[in-house]
């Protein structure tokens, strides 16, 4: 059977929206060490300043540790956010959000997960979908195969199902 990109795997059956909602918020979830760590560095940051409230400035000085916890913060965030959305998602089809609720992202034309590249690109593509209002995030809600403005663009679609 010849390649043909516009054609999702026979047996697929594409995820609900709410799945792809839900596992995204999971996957937002992922990153809070990092996110927590950078909040605890702006307050080390911030606790040597003072804030004088009739002249409306504030006084004293940053704490350079604190700065240094919040890059260490930011940069576990993304190390996680890279193997988790990337990497991960892009060998196996699942992030652990989608793994958690049984939804796999795959390529259109042959059903197989689309590799780190590709889930990398496909996340840059998401920004298509908020250029106007968001309406590409909802699009799923009424398209026959529930993609993205990404998913179009990349040619993946997510699947209601764990791997194969």
């Amino acid at each position: 059977m010849p390649y043909n990109p516009v054609q999702a795997p026979a047996t697929a059956a594409f995820a609900p929206w709410l799945k792809r909602v839900g596992a995204y918020l999971l996957d937002e979830l992922v990153v809070l060490p990092g996110v927590v760590v950078a909040g605890i560095g702006g307050g080390i940051a911030t606790s040597g300043l003072t804030y004088d409230v009739s002249t409306d400035t504030y006084s004293g000085s940053v704490n350079a540790f604190g700065i240094v916890v919040i890059l260490l913060g930011l940069l576990i965030a993304i190390g996680i956010q890279a193997w988790n959305r990337w990497v991960r998602q892009g060998r196996t089809g699942q992030s652990l959000g989608k793994q958690a609720l049984g939804i796999t992202l795959v390529r259109m034309g042959d059903g197989r997960p689309v590799g780190a590249l590709m889930a990398f690109v496909r996340d840059l593509c998401h920004f298509f979908d908020g250029i106007l209002c968001y309406i590409g995030y909802l699009w799923p809600l009424w398209d026959a195969r529930r993609q993205t403005f990404a998913d179009k663009i990349v040619s993946t679609v997510v699947l209601d199902r764990p791997p194969a």
